[in-house]
């Protein structure tokens, strides 16, 4: 199944045949023949949750990233942090395309991304951290990019969806440069001055609180996030070291962003992002 195939297939079955992504663009393209039924075996509520949710993750980290335009330290870092965050863009508009097709409501990924309020949304909590400092982005990014990355690697190859299952092969790629991306920041920043060092020692004390939440991440769709525990902390731990950094842990934080737990940051961030589709829903352009 081609990504573009992907795409057109989880476009299928919405009403409107102007369906929008990033208010205004079209996508008009007639739908291939992509079996998107729900097999059967697979309850349909359970998929449409566990879509969302590495949706509104998907989304909400790309909301963050793009932040860093005209921010980042360099120029070829801002282009990168951009390209990062289009892939999870993308990775976003997959997932609540699916979401819409099986829960039952019809809803188009606009839809999700622009007319829910923060506490609908059902992503882990360290997606909607502010930015903060470039080494607690990278850290962030490492440690996402590792925890999604050994998800979408099971879901590839086990997802009973082949849809989700697809979607999750075009994931792996990006994700493997995102992770790569953030673990040589990591250890150049370790690695580098006394100041670096420091900076980023404390960016992965601000993100290790949030670690578990990763590994009780709800529904499971063909991969148990409890299953990637081992993986993600082996490859955490070989990154850390490498930088002269201590291991990422913490005691967790109570709550759960896939029960609806959030903090603070995500209202402002949602405000933002959705402003203009709500203040003209339906415009095109």
């Amino acid at each position: 199944m081609s990504d573009e195939h992907v795409y057109l297939s989880l476009a299928e079955g919405h009403d409107d045949s102007d369906a929008r992504w990033a208010f205004g663009t079209g996508f008009e393209d007639p739908l291939h023949g992509v079996d998107t039924a729900v097999p059967e075996g697979v309850d349909a509520a359970e998929l449409a949750a566990h879509c969302l949710a590495l949706g509104d993750d998907a989304l909400v980290g790309a909301q963050r990233l793009a932040e860093w335009c005209t921010r980042a330290p360099e120029l070829e870092e801002e282009v990168a942090l951009a390209n990062i965050g289009l892939d999870l863009l993308g990775q976003a508009r997959l997932l609540y395309s699916r979401a819409g097709q099986v829960d039952g409501t019809g809803r188009d990924e606009d839809a999700y991304a622009y007319f829910r309020d923060a506490a609908d949304f059902r992503n882990v909590r360290l997606a909607e951290l502010p930015c903060g400092d470039f080494a607690f982005s990278m850290a962030r990014l490492l440690v996402t990019s590792c925890w999604r990355l050994a998800v979408f690697e099971r879901l590839a190859r086990s997802a009973q969806d082949p849809v989700l299952a697809a979607v999750a092969a075009k994931g792996v790629n990006e994700l493997t440069y995102h992770r790569q991306y953030a673990a040589e920041w990591v250890v150049r920043l370790g690695d580098g001055t006394e100041e670096s060092h420091r900076r980023m020692r404390a960016g992965l004390e601000q993100v290790a609180p949030y670690l578990e939440e990763l590994f009780t991440a709800g529904a499971t769709c063909g991969a148990d996030p409890a299953g990637v525990r081992d993986e993600v902390t082996a490859a955490l731990r070989q990154v850390t070291e490498a930088a002269g950094l201590p291991p990422v842990q913490a005691d967790p934080l109570p709550g759960h962003g896939r029960e609806g737990d959030r903090t603070e940051h995500l209202a402002p961030l949602l405000a933002e992002l959705q402003g203009v589709a709500r203040a003209h829903p339906g415009a095109l352009w």
